[in-house]
């Protein structure tokens, strides 16, 4: 071990405890399947016309995934909603029949609980995704709330609670979508925390190389498409805030138009592969980035597949592809803490933050 990763190794134990903890935390979490359950049949029965979601940061990129989840189980049209428009231009904040969503691992994020009070007020139903107990603010502007019971998250950059808001929306749409949905999805996140136990002691060891060659990095692209572009962009925040990179994510096929320009051999892209259609938009995107000199770091169930990277971290196909970016954006939580570690810096506690987020 260098001495450089050494002289960080408290702040940076304590991110690892988080990270190895994953798997127990959604085994937690699926404790209260019968809650989760209950919540998604009373959601279904109203058939909401518009979700809408609110959150800042890494809950922000678990919004994103619920785009997707939302729409591909229950049909759901599902957005990220802007609080800034009802809480400082007056814009409506929902309407009758629709769903608002407030996501925070605190449950005390001031403008997300705002939110969430308008949207009711204005008629919607209103759901709490939190962390937090429900006591919390967020929980008592919420006519339900989903509980992740993820534990006490110490370390500043979240992760387990990230991961549990994943598979909590997954779960809360699943049920919501009727039929056996519900259970075969709680079977696969079961086997999906088993899936994640066994690959952590490869993956830990395997993002240590990587760190090293690339610990003079200060700039990144990560990129995705579809399901997997809430693993980029989460990938890009953990970077940011532990390895203070300039990460930024990206659509695969947004890089071409423009932000490839700016590579060359000292910007390195993350690519996360999915297992899907969308593979072939990030082939491409990653044979540009290859032609522009950029190392590649090719993650996911399906990094195999892209060609000519500089390093592959891949991760094991989920039993259910909905969850499959629980998986994936394990590389990218270790990667970022051992790039932090190869730059002397403590992972644990970012200069800068604090837990839980105010308003601006």
């Amino acid at each position: 071990m260098s001495a450089r990763r050494s002289a960080s190794a408290s702040g940076a134990e304590l991110l690892l405890d988080e990270i190895r903890e994953q798997p127990a935390a959604w085994r937690r979490l699926l404790e209260r399947e019968e809650e989760i359950a209950e919540l998604g049949g009373r959601l279904a029965a109203a058939d909401p016309v518009l979700v809408r979601i609110a959150a800042h940061g890494t809950s922000d990129h678990a919004a994103a995934y619920a785009m997707y989840a939302l729409r591909l189980l229950c049909g759901w049209t599902a957005m990220r909603d802007s609080m800034s428009l009802p809480l400082s231009y007056g814009a409506a904040a929902a309407a009758p029949g629709e769903l608002a969503i407030g996501l925070s691992q605190s449950g005390e994020t001031p403008d997300v609980v705002a939110w969430l009070e308008a949207a009711r007020a204005a008629g919607a139903t209103a759901v709490a995704v939190t962390n937090a107990d429900e006591g919390s603010s967020l929980a008592r502007a919420a006519d339900g709330v989903v509980s992740l019971s993820a534990g006490p998250e110490r370390s500043i950059a979240a992760t387990k609670t990230y991961t549990c808001t994943l598979a909590a929306l997954a779960l809360l749409g699943a049920h919501a979508a009727g039929g056996e949905r519900g259970t075969a999805l709680a079977a696969s996140l079961r086997e999906t925390a088993d899936l994640a136990e066994s690959a952590l002691p490869a993956l830990e060891a395997a993002v240590l190389p990587v760190a090293d060659v690339l610990a003079g990095t200060e700039r990144l692209y990560s990129i995705a498409r579809g399901l997997e572009l809430a693993t980029a962009a989460e990938v890009a925040l953990k970077l940011t805030e532990v390895a203070y990179l300039c990460a930024k994510a990206l659509t695969a096929t947004s890089m071409a138009h423009g932000p490839v320009a700016a590579l060359d051999r000292a910007f390195p892209v993350w690519a996360v592969a999915a297992d899907d259609d969308t593979l072939a938009g990030v082939r491409e995107a990653v044979r540009r980035a290859r032609d522009a000199g950029a190392p590649v770091i090719a993650t996911g169930p399906a990094a195999a597949a892209l060609e000519g990277a500089a390093f592959t971290l891949p991760t094991p196909a989920a039993p259910d592809p909905l969850l499959s970016p629980l998986l994936s954006v394990l590389p990218g939580q270790l990667f970022a803490r051992a790039l932090a570690l190869a730059k002397g810096i403590d992972p644990g506690a970012p200069r800068h933050l604090r837990k839980v987020t105010l308003a601006a």
